[in-house]
């Protein structure tokens, strides 16, 4: 029996899967059931038959997972799909999307595609499926494809207990201890580059414990005072996500009550990270993209640096004035920071580095993949040079300047069927408001309307991806500032029937 393509459609969240896997939040119907996941692996394989011009018989995919509870049944599906299509399933056990995305890479294993089930960090009742070719992750035009071909598929009942198994999160863990053995290049000890260095990590009970274990340890570092290493898809200690305050205080804290050189904080699937500093200040949002760029800038100068809408004045002027380098101001969405770092690169402006304020961020070194566990090694490498010269990493971002105030409001738009449309008609009148008053508007912008004021900060006003609001942020140079702006704002978007501006 196959699925309606309309209920399948609706799993698509941009560039992946997304769904209800399970129960246990009142009034959230399960939409992402096992045969779901059997009929969409089914469809990779023949999207990956077409895209290699290999017979589905020659495939060979891994799939791996994180902590969450739905994961072994969603696994068990997805094996089942690409072994009823004919193709090879790799089971990778736990993994991260990383390091699936590497399995295609790595010499000892070369998958053909790969798949990893996860909804980032999304609440437990959640899950998805990420995928990967050689070319990197999937478009959206591609999972639109995938879903539609997927509602032509009857689920498979194939038998999964001759899928073979790889411990795929070794050969990576070991790749990333190479990168750093490699990088820190101490002669003394090459092989234990990390010794005398006190680093932890929180994991919050997702995928990334592997790094203090088999990444961090064997490189001779002190991890003691890691917490939530042990994966646990309930969640229980704090939402596994860097953005979260929770979170970023569960770190601090660890650091602080550890004395340790260096905090590493990771999300559920380990394609984001943040860090805190010896003195438990956080290196988040416009400071890790600071940090980022200091440590690339002697192998990239006078480059690129591609980041999403939200950035801070204060961070271009420490990238133009105190790097020389240049920022690239473009668009929320992590792929849509990537594929404009691959344009640029192609184009022949070198750019490093695409990186958003959530903790998403890519490296051209690295195959443009968002890898939270790559960060965390380049920031391990700067920690350890500076360690072994008597430095510190809080001074490659000693110049960098913060905004006294931040806001941010989300404006619904409701009773509209087109709710697109209708956003970006708000946006060009808003627009058009700003510049009737004087107001001056920020250009090139690449994604709604930022309007800048030199002494007091900005406001940026742009359309949701994916839902129906347009989301408001502000920042203020001083206190006080950020309520001035608000009010202008308030302003600017009154009056519209459909748009709800109650929250500011």
């Amino acid at each position: 029996m196959k699925m309606d393509e309309k209920l399948l459609l609706r799993l698509q969240n941009g560039s992946d899967v997304r769904g209800i896997a399970m129960e246990g939040i009142e009034g959230e119907e399960v939409n992402l059931q096992p045969e779901a996941v059997n009929v969409i692996a089914g469809a990779f394989v023949r999207f990956l038959a077409k895209e290699t011009g290999k017979t589905p018989s020659a495939l060979k995919i891994a799939i791996g997972h994180d902590s969450r509870l739905s994961a072994q049944s969603l696994k068990e599906a997805s094996i089942k799909g690409i072994m009823g299509q004919g193709a090879m399933a790799v089971d990778c056990s736990m993994a991260s999307t990383p390091a699936m995305f590497m399995s295609i890479i790595f010499d000892e294993t070369r998958m053909d595609g790969a798949i990893m089930i996860t909804a980032s960090h999304l609440p437990f009742n959640r899950n998805g499926m990420k995928f990967f070719t050689e070319k990197g992750g999937l478009e959206k035009k591609d999972i639109t494809a995938l879903l539609q071909m997927a509602a032509t598929i009857d689920a498979a009942k194939a038998d999964i207990a001759g899928a073979p198994k790889l411990d795929l999160i070794e050969i990576y863990a070991r790749h990333l201890r190479e990168k750093i053995q490699s990088g820190v290049n101490n002669r003394e000890n090459y092989d234990r580059p990390l010794l005398g260095m006190h680093i932890v990590v929180d994991a919050g009970n997702g995928a990334g414990g592997f790094f203090a274990d088999r990444v961090l340890k064997p490189l001779g570092a002190d991890t003691e005072g890691s917490c939530f290493l042990e994966p646990d898809g309930h969640f229980p200690n704090h939402i596994p996500n860097p953005e979260n305050k929770e979170a970023m205080a569960a770190i601090k804290g660890a650091v602080l009550s550890s004395k340790a050189d260096l905090g590493i904080i990771f999300d559920t699937d380990v394609d984001r990270m943040s860090a805190v500093l010896p003195d438990g200040k956080d290196i988040s949002r416009n400071a890790l993209i600071a940090m980022m760029a200091a440590i690339l800038r002697a192998d990239y100068p006078g480059s690129t640096i591609v980041t999403d809408s939200v950035t801070s004045d204060e961070l271009t002027d420490f990238l133009e004035k105190h790097l020389s380098m240049k920022h690239h101001r473009f668009m929320r969405g992590y792929k849509n920071v990537i594929n404009e770092c691959i344009r640029l690169n192609n184009s022949g402006t070198v750019s490093p580095l695409a990186i958003e304020t959530s903790g998403h961020g890519a490296l051209s070194e690295n195959y443009y993949l968002d890898d939270g566990a790559y960060l965390a090694v380049k920031l391990i490498i700067a920690a350890a040079q500076a360690f072994k010269n008597g430095g510190s990493l809080a001074s490659l971002i000693a110049d960098l300047d913060y905004p006294a105030e931040a806001k941010e409001y989300r404006l619904y738009i409701r009773g509209v069927e087109d709710f697109k449309a209708y956003g970006n008609d708000v946006l060009e009148k808003f627009k058009e408001r700003a510049a009737q008053k004087g107001i001056r508007i920020a250009s090139p912008s690449y994604e709604g309307v930022r309007l800048v004021f030199p002494n007091k900060g900005w406001i940026l006003l742009r359309l949701s991806l994916h839902d129906p609001n347009l989301p408001m942020n502000i920042e203020g140079k001083q206190p006080g500032d950020c309520d001035e702006l608000t009010q202008i704002a308030k302003e600017l978007v009154a009056g519209f029937d459909h748009l709800d501006t109650s929250v500011m």
